[in-house]
Parts: structure tokens; sequence; C-alpha cells
């Protein structure tokens, strides 16, 4: 059996794939779900109005302040605070909700995470954001019609372009829209479809219709890094994922990630972090 760590998809049933949950009623109703790590097929915005819990994205613990605002990409491996004390909202959205914008969200500055996960903090300036989620409950609320789909689109996109003034007001450095940037977005997109099988840049560039040295470029000038130096912290991240947060034998991780001999995925892990899967899975377990 293939190692995995549990991934919950967007509710089934609903008109919309959009849904606004008090923090409150979500801890109430899935409290072992949410502090238990685990990914999401959907993206999160968490708005933590009061409380000072410690949220975990992968291996990093955010320190929430009352007034954050939290901005997670699908996929992202997280894990809830055990200590409830949080009031607030979770605005859950799929990308078929944004289906005729998704190049607005994809390379929105609050998703795009190439640099680390977007936070805000609010201080006064909370009416926008709290008149926008008034209004989405109460579209959703509403009687179900075929304008409410862009309702809550719009309603939405207003909200995060406030979140984004915000956010460029907080000492955030925003990576220069160009060509570079949009082949760096193009690459990561693909990569994370492929990053299992596919580990060569030649596929990348090839898929992408440019140059190795091309696309090289786009990268190291957008991140500071080459390709292949993304390819392989892509990889590294899901492997200390699955070594930190599933009871997969190493066997069972490497071949997940596409390795088919247990050796080579030890001999790359080790090259790459200077432990060895298991003193990395041990060590972890023991913090």
């Amino acid at each position: 059996m293939q190692a995995s760590i549990t991934k919950y998809e967007f509710k089934s049933g609903l008109p919309v794939e959009f849904e606004i949950i008090p923090l409150d009623k979500l801890y109430s109703h899935h409290a072992d779900m949410l502090t238990t790590p685990h990914r999401t097929g959907f993206y999160h915005i968490l708005w933590f109005r009061e409380g000072t819990p410690v949220h975990w994205v992968d291996f990093e613990p955010i320190q929430i302040q009352p007034g954050t605002l939290l901005f997670l990409n699908k996929d992202r491996v997280q894990r809830f605070d055990v200590q409830a004390d949080a009031e607030g909202y979770a605005i859950l959205f799929t990308a078929d909700f944004f289906n005729k914008d998704l190049k607005y969200l994809h390379g929105n500055i609050l998703f795009n995470d190439l640099m680390k996960v977007a936070m805000i903090h609010l201080s006064n300036n909370t009416r926008p954001f709290s008149e926008l989620v008034d209004l989405m409950q109460w579209e959703l609320a509403h009687l179900k019609d075929a304008g409410q789909p862009d309702i809550l689109h719009n309603l939405l996109h207003n909200f995060l372009l406030y979140a984004e003034r915000e956010y460029r007001q907080q000492a955030f450095t925003e990576l220069k829209k160009n060509a570079d940037l949009d082949y760096l977005l193009l690459f990561r997109e693909m990569l994370e479809v492929h990053y299992q099988i596919q580990k060569q840049v030649q596929f990348y560039a090839r898929e992408l219709l440019v140059t190795e040295k091309r696309l090289n470029t786009a990268t190291s000038n957008t991140v500071g890094k080459t390709p292949k130096e993304m390819i392989d912290d892509r990889v590294m991240l899901e492997a200390k994922r699955l070594l930190a947060h599933t009871h997969g034998t190493i066997k069972e991780i490497g071949y997940t990630l596409g390795y088919e001999e247990p050796t080579n995925f030890i001999k790359y892990f080790k090259k790459h972090d200077g432990r060895t899967p298991v003193e990395f899975r041990e060590q972890f377990l023991r913090e």
C-alpha cells in the first residue's frame, strides 16, 4: 500500500463550490480532522478575528494574532491548533468556483506562495472585509438562482483585492510581473502534476515549449533557484511530509515518489538533507 496523507475534497451537494464556516462551528464539528495533518483539494482563507492559536502549514508553525488573515493554497499540508480558542471564519472555495478567472487566481500574490504563506494582520481596517463576509453569507442563505455564482465570485474577488492591497502595505516584496514570472507559474503548476514521475528539467522545458536555458533564466531571475533545484525542493517536501505524517515504509514512500529501488530514494534523500529518511523520521517524532 502506498503511503499517503489524508486529503479532503470539497463538500459535495452544495449549489456552488464555495462556503463560509465560523471557526468555532468548524472546530465543534470536525476537531479530530482539523487537528490531524491533512491536505485539501480546495483553497482556504482563514480569518482569525480573535484568539492566538498556532497554525501549522507543512513544517512551519504560524503564530496567529487577533485580526490575522491566512491564505492557504490547495494541497498544502496543514494542522489546526488543538487549543480551539479562535473565533472568525473559514472561507473555502475550489478552483472550479473560480473557473472564469483562473489566471487571476493562479497568479494572485496571496495564493502563489512562491516565497512564503501569505499572512495579513488587520488592525482597524476591517470594515470592507466584514461587510463582504456579511454579503457573502447573506447571498449563501438567499434563494438559489442563476446569478448566485457570479455574485459570490465577484464578492470574493473584491475580498481578495482588498486583501492584496493590505498585503502590499505590510512589507511584502512583490515579484515583478513579466514573462519570467509567467513561465515560473506555468512550470510550478506543471511540476505539481508530474513531480512524482518526471524529475528532469528537459521534460518541463519541452512541455512549456521553451529551451532549458530560457526556463533556467525565468526561475533564477524570479526566485533565485534553478528548475532542478525547484524540482528537488518539491520532491523533498513531499518526502518529508510522508515520512512525518504517515506510517508508510521507506520502500512505500520511495515508490510513491517514483523510486523503484529504496536505495536510490535513500541516497537521494541523504544527498539533499544530510540525513537518511529513517533518521529524519526519528528526529521529527522526537521533537
